[in-house]
């Protein structure tokens, strides 16, 4: 552990962290263990069938699975950069993780739940486009388009995540190294810092607030307009099919976005650790669990692939 002078204070910088993690005795951490256990192989086995599906079926190759496929993606790599560690330290003694290897786990874990909120953004433009203006919806959402949408989403996951990374761990932690989290995140880092986290604060809130209120609200005027072009069809079939395809994406994007707001973009949030614990858990296993089962047991389209793909497996 490098020590700094300072005239007479002398500070001592850790190199590694420790995650605390949840409390309890071995009994609570056996149960927590195999909680995350189910939902991590639920959450991997759920969207790897998506991605698999939408991959193998000529059916699904169009712009709203393109990007399902690429929610499906981003859930997947985001869940296993949190639950894996997270699942070796109920049993571990030390719950060791280097300075290094936090401040990986962090830009990973901020690049890809950024990224999804931004593609979350992206699928309701694409649901407007299809229902409210269907003539013009081949040449906007053209598989150049729609490659330019995912690309965009993952830059603005990048610059997020490159500014909270910096911004948080060029802040110097000498006063403890025990993070009071199963993960290395924001709030948590800030408690355990010795400097002035004010700047870290406002960014926080400031940007995690500007993008999840804006975002929200780009998706909320969307689906104003996509409410209203609906009530205007004259099919009850085919309001019923659109609404259960939005209806699904509003549920989606109210899980994220809720928890997300609740953690990151209220006041009070860095304080209230055991609260942040339990959100966590709902948007790093939880929500992208959930995902691919509301898609797949809501989207008629889905299932029929799915059984298609099943009876094929079984032909052969």
């Amino acid at each position: 552990m490098p020590s700094h002078s300072n005239g007479n204070l002398s500070m001592a910088y850790f190199q590694d962290f420790v995650l605390e993690g949840f409390g309890g005795g071995l009994e609570t951490q056996a149960l927590l263990f195999a909680v995350f256990l189910a939902l991590y192989m639920v959450t991997v086995l759920g969207n790897l069938l998506m991605i698999i599906v939408i991959t193998l079926d000529a059916r699904l190759h169009s712009p709203m699975y393109f990007f399902l496929k690429n929610l499906s993606f981003l859930d997947l790599c985001y869940s296993s950069v949190i639950t894996p560690n997270a699942l070796a330290n109920f049993f571990s003694s030390s719950k060791i993780i280097t300075f290094a290897g936090c401040a990986t786990q962090f830009f990973f874990f901020s690049l890809l739940a950024t990224t999804e909120g931004f593609l979350l953004g992206v699928m309701a433009y694409d649901r407007f486009m299809a229902i409210c203006s269907p003539l013009h919806y081949p040449s906007t959402m053209c598989q150049s388009a729609c490659t330019r949408l995912v690309l965009g989403a993952y830059c603005g996951g990048c610059l997020n995540s490159v500014v909270q990374t910096s911004f948080t761990f060029h802040l110097p932690f000498c006063s403890s190294n025990r993070i009071n989290h199963f993960f290395c995140d924001v709030p948590p880092l800030l408690q355990i810092a010795c400097g002035n986290t004010a700047i870290n604060e406002l960014l926080l809130f400031g940007i995690c607030g500007f993008m999840i209120v804006g975002l929200a609200f780009v998706i909320l005027i969307s689906y104003g307009y996509i409410t209203v072009t609906i009530l205007r069809m004259s099919s009850g079939a085919g309001r019923r099919k659109v609404f259960s395809t939005c209806g699904s994406h509003m549920t989606v994007v109210t899980l994220f976005f809720g928890t997300l707001f609740v953690m990151y973009a209220q006041p009070g949030a860095i304080e209230s650790m055991e609260q942040g614990k339990v959100v966590s858990v709902f948007y790093t296993l939880v929500i992208p669990m959930l995902n691919p089962l509301i898609y797949s047991l809501r989207n008629k389209d889905v299932k029929e692939a799915v059984q298609r793909l099943g009876q094929k497996h079984i032909t052969m």
